[in-house]
């Protein structure tokens, strides 16, 4: 099976704003992203946006952009409605590719998708990697998952998850918010309410597991580095793409 990959995409940030058109090695942020899906096996690579400057950028350097509702409430929802535009049959793979993520390997996106196409009865699959610094099991801003031994997903959380003091870095798992997904699910996600689960955690993919569905998790194949929320990760960035070498 084929599967696309979309790239939601705002021009609004409290940290950064205007953040998918920061310089990075002379190209925006966005087009870095961009490369990265189509160097996946993805058979098509679009940008969803509700912005003209950042509809505009992408046009310029070559890329596909769809201009989507500016109401949108997560990117989940925004996703659902690049679905209904393209016309999706309910069993087609859309794999969400986060726009602040310039170094994500190609392999974790077709690594999700690959993952829905072994597990037909999965809504959504997405990767995890093991937590080995103490300090990251215990931040919040570090999301945990749990997972069956077949790879169910059985809970995320930002707390410490196994919570028993004793179990010992390495023995925990980081979240990495790569999805793919099949669009009858995500017409259904956008008709649900945010669930308790999911206002607590401040997690919209517990909306899914409250509604029964199934999320395959799997430890990604590459090592995901982070992605660009602050000023200092992005000067980060820049220097690992105008330097690849070092």
């Amino acid at each position: 099976m084929s599967f696309i990959a979309v790239i939601p995409a705002r021009f609004g940030s409290t940290r950064l704003p205007g953040k998918p058109l920061l310089d990075i090695a002379g190209q925006p942020m966005i087009q870095h992203v961009y490369a990265r899906a189509q160097s996946s096996r993805a058979e098509r690579v679009l940008v969803a946006t509700d912005d003209q400057r950042i509809f505009d950028v992408v046009k310029n350097f070559g890329g596909e952009c769809l201009m989507t509702a500016s109401d949108h409430p997560t990117g989940t929802d925004r996703l659902a409605e690049v679905a209904d535009i393209l016309g999706l049959a309910a069993d087609a793979i859309i794999v969400n590719v986060q726009g602040d993520e310039p170094l994500l390997p190609a392999s974790a996106i077709h690594q999700v998708a690959d993952m829905l196409i072994a597990h037909p009865e999965a809504s959504i699959a997405t990767l995890c990697e093991p937590i080995h610094d103490l300090t990251d099991i215990e931040d919040p801003n570090q999301v945990k998952v749990v997972k069956s031994r077949s790879g169910r997903a059985l809970y995320f959380s930002r707390a410490r998850i196994p919570g028993h003091p004793s179990l010992a870095a390495g023995t925990h798992y980081r979240h990495i918010g790569l999805y793919g997904y099949r669009a009858g699910f995500l017409r259904d996600f956008r008709t649900w309410e945010p669930t308790p689960l999911e206002q607590f955690e401040r997690l919209e993919q517990l909306r899914a597991l409250e509604h029964d569905r199934l999320i395959q998790v799997d430890v990604a194949l590459e090592s995901i580095p982070p992605g660009v929320d602050t000023e200092h990760d992005l000067e980060i960035v820049r220097k690992r793409l105008e330097n690849p070498s070092v």
